[in-house]
């Protein structure tokens, strides 16, 4: 099925392309998330329009993005979850809830679409995570899971 990314998809693209991918992937994951719109003849025109949106809120160069990227590996990001008693969470941290301690922090704003977790933080203590500021570069930020 050919799609218009809507957002950066790791591994995928980036907002803006035209890409082809399984009809299941595209149905089950990319549409209803609202990462991809089906192409169109007349979606070709968005295309453009996504483009042009997605170009003011990314970071344009690779010197932005080692700026930030020094602010992030600076910041020391505690998060408070609630844990059983063997440290084990209940549910787990998503990439929204980095997002917002990073913010809390003292961070800069990062978009939780950029923080990769490698698997899924479950237990409490000390985790590291990566967040993807620009093609080239990527900023690994070490999180203090705590009870709360």
């Amino acid at each position: 099925m050919k799609i218009i990314l809507t957002h950066e998809v790791s591994g995928l693209g980036a907002a803006g392309e035209v890409v082809d991918v399984k009809d299941g992937y595209a149905r089950n994951y990319l549409i209803p998330r609202n990462f991809a719109i089906r192409w169109t003849k007349g979606g070709e025109k968005d295309v453009e329009q996504i483009r042009r949106a997605r170009k003011i809120h990314e970071i344009q160069t690779i010197e932005q993005a080692n700026a930030i990227k020094a602010q992030l590996e600076g910041v020391k990001v505690r998060l408070a979850v609630r844990s059983g008693d063997a440290g084990r969470l209940f549910g787990s941290v998503t990439p929204a809830d980095v997002a917002s301690a990073i913010k809390a922090s003292g961070g800069p704003e990062v978009d939780k679409r950029r923080i990769e977790l490698g698997t899924p933080i479950k237990t409490l203590g000390a985790h590291e995570t990566s967040v993807r500021l620009h093609p080239e570069v990527a900023a690994k930020v070490s999180i203090e899971v705590v009870a709360a």
